[in-house]
């Protein structure tokens, strides 16, 4: 691509991506593509630019796991996908999985979030 590199100096960033389902997260894993609601796009295309890398933790809702973790590998554009539907998602972006794992939160129970009033992450 001939997009800039996002900047090295600034701390890599963390999300945790809830997706309504396993489906999403599957078709993600095979064709490296990830989208959003358009209310997060900003947020995660400030840390793409701003930051050195942003990693995006994914968990389905009511699953009780993560199912893995990719590098966010470009920004958001204005193209959208077919894959999930018309579900109010936004553009798509690159993703690259690092790890494909079923990991309960209780084995991250030790982590909490600052900026969430120390709750567990999950």
């Amino acid at each position: 691509s001939n997009s800039p590199l996002p900047r090295q100096n600034i701390p890599v960033r963390y999300f945790i991506m809830k997706s309504s389902n396993l489906q999403n997260i599957d078709i993600s894993q095979q064709k490296g593509i990830w989208s959003t609601t358009p209310s997060n796009e900003q947020k995660l295309n400030g840390a793409f630019w701003d930051s050195s890398m942003v990693y995006l933790i994914f968990s389905a809702q009511g699953s009780g796991h993560f199912q893995g973790f990719a590098r966010m590998g470009s920004a958001i554009g204005c193209e959208k996908s077919q894959d999930w539907g018309s579900a109010g998602f936004g553009g798509v972006f690159k993703v690259e999985w690092i790890r494909k794992e079923s990991i309960p939160f209780q084995f991250a129970h030790h982590l909490l979030n600052p900026w969430n009033d120390n709750k567990k992450v999950q």
